[in-house]
């Protein structure tokens, strides 16, 4: 692949490592006091599940959510910081990815009704396969520098 400026590994990791800071934005402005001790996060996701179309959905929340608001909470919130970590620095590349693709597929799949909000989903997850299936951690990550995945 001929690229301009950089290679086409070196740009997957631009895109790994965008990514990554995106997770970390996404953990930086949430307001963990509210998440944790008021357990707003999660108060919100119950109305948008009580309200969903789908069934699945509501039955799932129920099932697994609702019965461990705080630790979802704590799940949820530093899941996003480990994404952001793991993708910037290319530590465990491949699962935080995977992780992270999953993560965003649940939340389109929550938030299927509000479509301003799917943008930023739907763009997660085609920059997550992109990086996935170009193997992005090839280049400037410690993956690469400590043999892993290769």
């Amino acid at each position: 692949m001929q690229t301009i400026w950089l290679t086409g590994a070196e740009w997957a990791a631009v895109l790994r490592i965008g990514l990554g800071l995106w997770w970390l934005e996404s953990w930086r402005h949430k307001d963990r006091k509210g998440w944790f001790e008021r357990g707003t996060g999660i108060a919100w996701a119950a109305g948008v599940a009580a309200e969903h179309r789908w069934q699945a959905v509501r039955t799932g929340f129920e099932k697994v959510v609702a019965p461990r608001p705080r630790a979802t909470a704590r799940i949820v919130v530093y899941a996003e910081l480990a994404l952001g970590l793991g993708l910037i620095s290319g530590f465990l590349t491949p699962i935080a990815l995977v992780g992270g693709l999953l993560l965003n597929l649940l939340y389109l799949v929550l938030m299927i009704h509000d479509w301003a909000e799917q943008g930023q989903n739907a763009m997660m997850v085609l920059i997550s396969l992109v990086a996935l299936f170009a193997m992005s951690w090839q280049t400037w990550s410690l993956d690469n520098a400590i043999g892993l995945f290769l």
